[in-house]
């Protein structure tokens, strides 16, 4: 999960027409409203609450009071209950929580994300709220909620990693890279290092409390070549190229051709995605530049050990490289799709080789059996109806199987499966065979017609013979003469 801080903007507070304008395109829901007065609520339009929010925020010397933030998670990770839930803890930690402020969710891109709104003037003395260091002071609010909430303590996790036996100092440097940590020597006396995760120090060491010792017994190193002879022959040992554009594209102007940029680069296959998942045994390769790996640390979170790869079994031996490349952010999307057999993988292959005819081979989709929520699974459906009704939509694809299955592919949602689980059997059945339904259709159409004619032509009989009344009238008359 990631927290931006938007520049700060002035007095119109734009970030409110901003986030007006996504809701009602549908692409936004207002999910939080807090400390504004009882006379502005969630059906005021957004003049009332900018025209509060500059009430407000009257000061000479805060020329630029809004204050505009978005909370992001991975893909679906979280919830729009769960992302309201932490922007509340979060603007609290920051010295918000009594301000003004309103939550948008927003649902137009694959990953789940909130802006909040508010203003830096305190409503309550009128001061400027501290904003020094803001960036930083954000990070830590957010490590602290998703603490609370989640229970996910960096401090703990650090030192279960730097309790793991390494054989070197670069061994350790990887180990921390690998787990999202930056570790820095100090320039004054390389002695101490310091250890930080999304700018925030979260430790630092002298170099002498380093303990270089990752001896491991014999009978591991047995069973982990025994792991990477069988394994490398029930999955893809291809290794292919992941460029990873993101940090460059978010520092360098727009104006910058990507041609310039050097991407972080990785390498993967499906094997190593099955030695992490399946043995906790995590393959990182080493290059210098653009080149091809010269050798590669394994990582046995089992045992805590970190090895250098070569001492188990030879790089040659154990991988094929390939000249293929993938983005980065193609790579991501793709692993969250849940592929659980080989003919759910050929589908999907299908569908990208016609978005990406130059850039995928087969050995670069992975199989998974990762599952969607049922809250996902539920907009999936009503998505996928709407596409079958007005067939029209940039997110829904269907993708017919050489068994002849229909299989649908939500691209934001990141969903591929089979069309009749999805929409259920009669309205899979109604979509093979439209024809056979709608002359189901017309009869019954044909057969409603027809009883409106004989009602048509019943009523101008009775009118011609003087009986124009209900004959339930007439019969009623009839009972009530005999009594």
């Amino acid at each position: 999960m990631i927290v931006k801080l938007m520049k700060p903007a002035g007095a119109n507070f734009p970030g409110v027409d901003y986030n007006d304008k996504k809701i009602d395109k549908g692409k936004g829901e207002l999910t939080l409203m807090k400390n504004f007065p009882s006379f502005i609520n969630e059906n005021s339009n957004k003049q009332q609450v900018r025209d509060y929010l500059k009430a407000i925020s009257k000061s000479n010397k805060v020329q630029k009071p809004q204050f505009h933030v978005v909370i992001s998670t991975k893909f679906q990770e979280h919830s729009k209950e769960e992302l309201t839930m932490i922007a509340e803890d979060f603007m609290e930690i920051l010295g918000y929580g009594q301000q003004p402020y309103i939550v948008v969710f927003h649902n137009d891109t694959e990953n789940n994300h909130i802006h909040l709104v508010s203003t830096r003037v305190d409503k309550q003395t009128g001061k400027k709220i501290n904003d020094s260091y803001e960036k930083l002071k954000a990070q830590k609010a957010l490590a602290q909620v998703m603490e609370k909430r989640y229970g996910i303590n960096e401090e703990e996790k650090l030192n279960q990693l730097l309790n793991y036996k390494i054989g070197s100092f670069q061994q350790l440097k990887t180990l921390l890279n690998r787990n999202g940590y930056q570790l820095t020597e100090s320039t004054n006396d390389g002695k101490s290092i310091t250890i930080s995760k999304n700018g925030i120090v979260q430790r630092s060491i002298s170099a002498n409390q380093i303990v270089f010792s990752n001896k491991e017994s014999e009978k591991r190193i047995r069973q982990i070549r025994a792991i990477f002879s069988k394994y490398k022959q029930l999955y893809s040992n291809k290794v292919f190229r992941i460029d990873d554009y993101r940090k460059p594209e978010a520092m360098l102007p727009e104006d910058k051709h990507k041609d310039h940029w050097k991407p972080e680069i990785e390498f993967e296959s499906e094997l190593q995605k099955k030695l992490r998942d399946s043995f906790g045994i995590d393959i990182v390769f080493h290059q210098k530049d653009d080149q091809m790996p010269f050798g590669y640390t394994l990582i046995d979170h089992s045992t805590a050990t970190v090895h250098n790869g070569s001492e188990i079994m030879k790089m040659g031996e154990l991988f094929e490289f390939t000249s293929a490349v993938m983005d980065k952010r193609l790579f991501e999307q793709l692993k969250d799709y849940g592929i659980p057999n080989a003919e759910t993988r050929m589908v999907m292959l299908k569908y990208l080789k016609e978005e990406y005819p130059n850039e995928l081979s087969d050995f670069m989709l992975f199989e998974n059996k990762k599952l969607k929520n049922k809250e996902i699974f539920k907009a999936i459906r009503n998505d996928v109806k709407d596409y079958l009704k007005s067939q029209s939509g940039d997110q829904v694809s269907l993708v017919r199987s050489d068994e002849g299955k229909y299989y649908v592919i939500h691209t934001r949602l990141h969903f591929v499966g089979e069309l009749q689980t999805v929409i259920g059997e009669k309205q899979y059945q109604q979509f093979l065979n439209p024809q056979l339904f709608g002359e189901k259709q017309t009869e019954n159409n044909t057969g409603n017609e027809l009883k409106q004619v004989i009602d048509e032509m019943l009523f101008e009989w009775m009118k011609s013979s003087g009986t124009a009344k209900d004959p339930s009238e007439n019969e009623l008359k009839k009972r009530r003469k005999k009594r």
